[in-house]
């Protein structure tokens, strides 16, 4: 049997995750001097953090032991066959530390996604199908390869405070950016898997989620529209609903809609909304 794997900051929900048959291991979340396991504290409670203590939590990846751990007990349920799918290795180690961990066993790949979020998803998904349709492990781990540089994952921050805070963004450009009602469209170059803040929009959300998403299906044209992510931080429920509506007037079929984990929310803060779609490649 072929077990399909990958780290919490795939972002999908338990049903989502049993319904796709996929296998998830938690990054570790220290706020403070309180350590948890990602799943184990909600994203408001990570904003309300920051907000008393001026500070980010911080993620720390899953390391080698902790994915030994994981692939010994795949193993022992009957799985002979491992593909993990990572969290890119432009923002994270865990890729790494899987493949270390890999080498104690016969049979388990590690696929760096070059993606994050619900970009990961796209592919654990497409390799959970090929298992149903009774493909090889050589040909899913091959499609898989080929189909990543097709991942088109990005978002919409906010207020650049969260990017300031996690050393992405200086004191002057964040001040800048939030009095202007600047908001960054953060894309992952799925060539190096290292984010990008290619662009902004300016104005409140209900206009940027907008405009953001114009602008990402012009920079990435031709999406395959069978199945859109939508997912956030945390966001109001008529936000989600203009980005629903917009996507379906592009025509996209199938919309869902997941929130973020905290590995994800400590990096992107409050109010940040993301679309990611697999590219046709055309």
């Amino acid at each position: 049997m072929i077990a399909i794997s990958a780290e919490s900051s795939i972002d999908l929900s338990k049903e989502l995750l049993d319904k796709y048959n996929i296998f998830t291991l938690p990054f570790t979340i220290l706020m403070g001097d309180k350590t948890v396991f990602d799943g184990e504290v909600k994203n408001e409670d990570l904003f309300d953090f920051t907000k008393k203590t001026g500070k980010l939590p911080k993620t720390s990846a899953v390391n080698a032991a902790q994915f030994k751990s994981h692939f010994q007990k795949l193993k022992d349920a009957g799985y002979d066959q491992i593909i993990h799918f990572a969290l890119s290795s432009g923002i994270s180690s865990a890729y790494q530390n899987a493949v270390v961990a890999s080498k104690d066993f016969d049979n388990v790949t590690i696929i760096d996604t070059l993606s994050l979020s619900t970009g990961i998803a796209l592919l654990a998904i497409l390799a959970s199908s090929l298992v149903k349709e009774g493909k090889s492990f050589d040909e899913i781990v091959k499609t898989c390869n080929e189909k990543k540089k097709f991942i088109e994952a990005s978002c919409l921050v906010d207020k650049a405070t969260y990017l300031h805070k996690g050393g992405r963004c200086s004191l002057l450009k964040m001040l800048g950016a939030n009095l202007l009602q600047l908001k960054p469209c953060v894309y992952c170059n799925n060539t190096t898997g290292k984010l990008e803040a290619k662009q902004t929009v300016r104005g409140n959300l209900k206009k940027t989620a907008v405009d953001y998403i114009d602008r990402t299906l012009k920079l990435y044209p031709n999406p395959n529209k069978e199945l859109v992510f939508v997912t956030y931080t945390s966001i109001t429920d008529e936000i989600l609903q203009i980005v629903k509506n917009k996507l379906i007037e592009e025509g996209f079929k199938n919309i869902i809609v997941t929130e973020s984990g905290s590995t994800i929310a400590c990096h992107c803060g409050p109010n940040c909304i993301g679309v990611l779609y697999m590219n046709d490649g055309k």
